[in-house]
């Protein structure tokens, strides 16, 4: 248990510093240390106010990769997401996913793969607590589900996970199913990649 606790201290502490070099201007990135195991969790920090820790690890066919840094910029402010959206603040909170990808669309074994996501989050309130989940499926089997809760002006963004698959990737079509919620509205998209 004291070596638990050692490494998520040591983790923290090299989040913090590597957070410090980043620019004011890309305040909203949030990074994360990488982990490959299922059920594993990464430590994360933000900066600008924004907390998040991209949790959830890898299984089956992909154990032994790796979750990247988290990232994601804001592409909208509010009243240009409002207007595109044509947005009445007595509709609630809404969440619509403009956007979902993998880069490259074809990766080799222990390649890397981008997940990216540019959703719109809108609501009277103020921040809210948005939770982006990605689940990795190849055939019936999940082999990964990656997921941070971050909190959001309304605006519209961009995010994104990297995903580095092991050398053992099996070959194949792999389904990502990428849910974004926001208190009671949620937006779901579906993306593949393949591995050859």
């Amino acid at each position: 248990m004291r070596k638990v606790i050692a490494v998520l201290m040591v983790l923290a502490f090299i989040v913090t510093i590597s957070c410090a070099s980043i620019p004011e201007e890309r305040k909203g990135v949030a990074t994360g240390a990488g982990v490959g195991a299922a059920g594993g969790a990464v430590a994360g920090a933000a900066l600008g106010g924004t907390r998040g820790a991209v949790l959830g690890g890898l299984a089956g066919g992909l154990l032994g990769g790796a979750i990247g840094h988290y990232g994601y910029d804001q592409r909208r402010n509010k009243q240009e997401t409002a207007s595109a959206y044509n947005y009445d603040p007595a509709k609630g909170t809404v969440v619509r996913i403009e956007n979902a990808t993998a880069s490259p669309q074809t990766v080799n074994p222990g390649g890397t793969v981008n997940l990216g996501t540019t959703y719109a989050v809108l609501s009277p309130q103020g921040q809210q607590n948005v939770t982006e989940t990605r689940e990795i499926r190849f055939g019936n089997d999940m082999v990964g589900k990656p997921q941070v809760t971050v909190q959001r002006a309304a605006g519209t963004y961009t995010s994104n996970v990297p995903l580095t698959l092991p050398a053992t990737a099996q070959k194949g079509t792999y389904t990502v199913t990428t849910t974004i919620q926001a208190g009671n509205s949620s937006d779901t998209r579906q993306m593949t990649f393949n591995v050859s």
